[in-house]
């Protein structure tokens, strides 16, 4: 509970300066939008609707961290690998806009993901950040649970959580198989950034 009222005010700050700034983005691209291409994985994964609840389910996931974060110095390393990732993946966006090409499913025929195509349409495609955010969560998780001594099913269940989300991005085809090995390798690489960088 270290901290709780700063991140009660930080932690939704900060959300609501990415989506201004990553909706901006998707709705008003600078440059021309480049359509990803598909592989032989997008063509083997197909589309799942309940793949939608290992989607959103993301959101809960990735508050995890925050709530066990234990002091000041993991809290300003886990901040700025999240500010990091962030500013990555906007100046991507900013620079070099992608999407993903229509895929061939009557959204009418599925109410659920009619709001999420509508406000998450299929640009921001890479990297994915959805998939950068899971993997920075799970390694961070990982290594709390074992700060903590969390039993080895909970660091197992977070990583089968974790892999739920990255599948799930394929099958509600809001991604491509290069946008989730792009968003994997930022994830890896802000995960570099961690509690004894933070004390130099």
């Amino acid at each position: 509970m270290a901290h709780w009222r700063l991140r009660a005010v930080a932690i939704p700050a900060f959300a609501a300066f990415f989506f201004v700034l990553y909706f901006r983005l998707l709705n008003h691209p600078l440059f021309p939008v480049a359509l990803m291409p598909l592989t032989a994985l997008d063509r083997l994964v197909g589309f799942a609707p309940l793949a939608m609840v290992p989607y959103v389910s993301l959101w809960p996931y990735v508050l995890l961290v925050p709530a066990l974060l234990l002091g000041r110095r993991e809290t300003v390393a886990y901040v700025a690998a999240v500010v990091a990732v962030a500013a990555v993946g906007l100046g991507i966006f900013l620079f070099w806009p992608t999407a993903i090409p229509r895929p061939d499913i009557d959204w009418t025929r599925h109410p659920s993901f009619e709001f999420l195509k509508h406000v998450d349409a299929a640009g921001n495609a890479c990297p994915s950040l959805h998939v950068t955010f899971t993997v920075l969560t799970a390694v961070w998780l990982g290594r709390l649970l074992r700060q903590i001594g969390a039993p080895a099913g909970m660091r197992l269940l977070s990583v089968v959580w974790a892999v739920a989300i990255v599948y799930s991005t394929l099958a509600t085809k809001q991604h491509v198989a290069v946008d989730v090995f792009a968003g994997a390798a930022l994830g890896l690489a802000g995960s570099l950034i961690h509690p004894a960088k933070a004390e130099s």
